[in-house]
């Protein structure tokens, strides 16, 4: 077994209530309110863009070319192919895409992007991509669960939604466990402790990430002072 699917199997309860949380299930039914959607869209617009910065910040600790090629690939995925589930919830909350960027972020979300940032600057690459893993790897793994569990059908509100994360193969889950599996080896166990509980603590995050949308969370005391990631 690899490194990245021993952590897969140790998280397993986490994946488990990811594929049960409301939200999920909600696109799965293709009911969400339209709160919920613009929520999520908000943030997920601010969080895409910090886990671009740390994509770059990954890319200055590489020393192989073809991690920085990794990167580098991903990061113009983020920019030009993952705006599509974006539109689709847009679509069916009847809201430009435009409208939704530039806002707060939400104490999970705020969480979510300070925990990577801090890995980013202070932990090695194997502990970035660790961190970075759960992301992809739940959102691929949900969606190719939603489309074996439906097929979503052409009328259904969320199908691209769907469809785009249920077919992506080969992409960042795959390269970025490759390269996990590969700093893993060459790890010290204290290293390799790290990345595990960074695993861990982000797919707690992509939980609350979640939940966070369906709850429409903000901060307790609204204040004009917060600012984007």
């Amino acid at each position: 077994m690899s490194f990245t699917e021993q952590l897969r199997r140790e998280n397993d309860d986490l994946f488990a209530a990811i594929f049960k949380h409301p939200f999920v299930r909600g696109i799965a039914g293709g009911k969400l309110d339209r709160e919920q959607l613009i929520h999520y869209v908000k943030q997920d617009y601010e969080y895409l863009n910090a886990f671009m910065r740390i994509y770059g910040i990954a890319i200055s600790k590489c020393s192989r070319r073809e991690d920085i090629a990794m990167f580098q690939e991903q990061i113009g995925f983020i920019l030009h192919s993952e705006v599509h589930p974006h539109q689709n919830f847009c679509k069916e909350a009847g809201v430009r895409y435009e409208e939704l960027q530039g806002d707060p972020l939400a104490p999970s979300a705020h969480h979510y992007i300070r925990h990577m940032l801090t890995v980013a600057h202070e932990g090695s690459l194997g502990e970035i991509a660790a961190a970075l893993l759960p992301c992809p790897w739940t959102y691929v793994e949900i969606g190719q669960r939603l489309m074996a569990e439906l097929p979503p059908q052409e009328a259904h509100p969320f199908r691209e939604w769907i469809e785009f994360y249920g077919k992506l193969s080969g992409g960042s889950t795959e390269r970025l466990c490759e390269l996990a599996d590969r700093l893993a080896a060459e790890a010290t166990a204290g290293e390799r402790a790290r990345m595990g509980e960074y695993f861990r603590h982000s797919c707690q995050l992509e939980y609350m990430f979640w939940d966070m949308a369906w709850r429409v969370e903000t901060w307790p005391v609204e204040s004009n002072t917060l600012v984007k990631g």
